[in-house]
């Protein structure tokens, strides 16, 4: 089992908030740190003061951080060129010294899109696909060898493909709980399915479609890893947990009834056995507010040490 934070800068943090995340997270054990990919905030609060971008602060991370993983949950395709995105995600690899995960997703959020003047195709989801087909494509060509693509939406020819990841296969990460067309991606590109949010009885039928697509093409179904993120409202008592899970506009009890982490370590540690059950070998730990360290303090003191490995 590994264990990563999950962050959500656009609701409010700065550069050194997000750094203070890692190191700590780092210091204390955890796996990996990663973050979302939006430029406007939709939840509450002001967002202030204003958003980060993903890979420009990754790559300060990475030479900041000596251990842990890295990456996104999930950059959206609107957002850059795939052959943009697979020089950015490279450089950010090596300046890591091999520690990069790349989360794509279609993107959902159209009014951060409207705000900055981003291009917001109704129908996004041919977009990723192309996207996957080609930064997987630019990775794999042999070095002094060229790529091109001749899609619908994209169009590389006789592309060097430069720079290559330090990892010979950077891990890819996509999600989502459409029963058919994200299975098959998954069954394509992806080293990681992440359920996202789910139920707890959403999460076996999530599972066995991908199993099933992976089936299809004859790719060997474990050779998928198993995520999902869940919202944590941690603490020593609950006077701790209510006052986090306040933060968030819910009680305890809210964040319980919808499947949220919530509690001390114990009942943490119940709840990733009952994950664990299904074959997920990785949580994720999101953590909204990102000036309260003593979270990330607690988790990783009090609550990593119990958790099975």
């Amino acid at each position: 089992m590994e264990y990563c934070l999950f962050t959500e800068p656009h609701g409010g943090a700065t550069y050194g908030d997000q750094l203070a995340f890692a190191q700590t997270a780092e210091r204390l054990g955890f796996d990996g740190f990663f973050r979302s990919d939006h430029y406007l905030n939709g939840g509450p609060g002001d967002g202030m003061p204003g958003p980060t971008d993903a890979w420009t602060t990754l790559a300060g991370l990475a030479r900041e951080t000596s251990r842990i993983r890295l990456g996104t949950l999930v950059s959206p395709v609107t957002f850059r060129h795939p052959g943009v995105l697979a020089i950015q995600v490279a450089q950010v690899d090596e300046m890591s010294g091999g520690r990069v995960e790349l989360g794509l997703g279609a993107g959902w959020f159209a009014r951060e899109h409207e705000a900055y003047g981003i291009p917001f195709p109704a129908k996004r989801f041919d977009l990723l696909v192309e996207q996957l087909e080609i930064v997987t494509g630019l990775w794999a060509t042999p070095v002094r060898e060229t790529f091109s693509f001749f899609g619908t939406h994209y169009t590389l020819v006789d592309c060097p493909a430069l720079p290559k990841p330090v990892q010979p296969a950077l891990p890819v990460i996509i999600g989502g709980s459409g029963p058919r067309r994200t299975p098959e991606l998954v069954a394509r590109f992806a080293s990681e399915y992440n359920l996202g949010f789910p139920d707890d009885d959403e999460i076996p039928g999530l599972i066995a479609n991908v199993c099933d697509a992976c089936e299809r093409i004859g790719r060997d179904p474990a050779s998928v890893r198993l995520s999902l993120a869940m919202t944590t409202f941690a603490g020593r008592s609950e006077e701790d947990v209510a006052r986090r899970a306040s933060r968030a506009g819910v009680t305890p009890a809210e964040a319980r009834r919808r499947s949220h982490i919530v509690g001390d370590a114990a009942e943490i540690a119940e709840r990733v056995e009952f994950y664990r059950s299904f074959g997920v070998e990785r949580v994720y730990f999101q953590l909204l507010d990102q000036q309260d360290i003593d979270h990330v303090e607690y988790l990783g003191a009090e609550v990593l040490p119990q958790l099975p490995r």
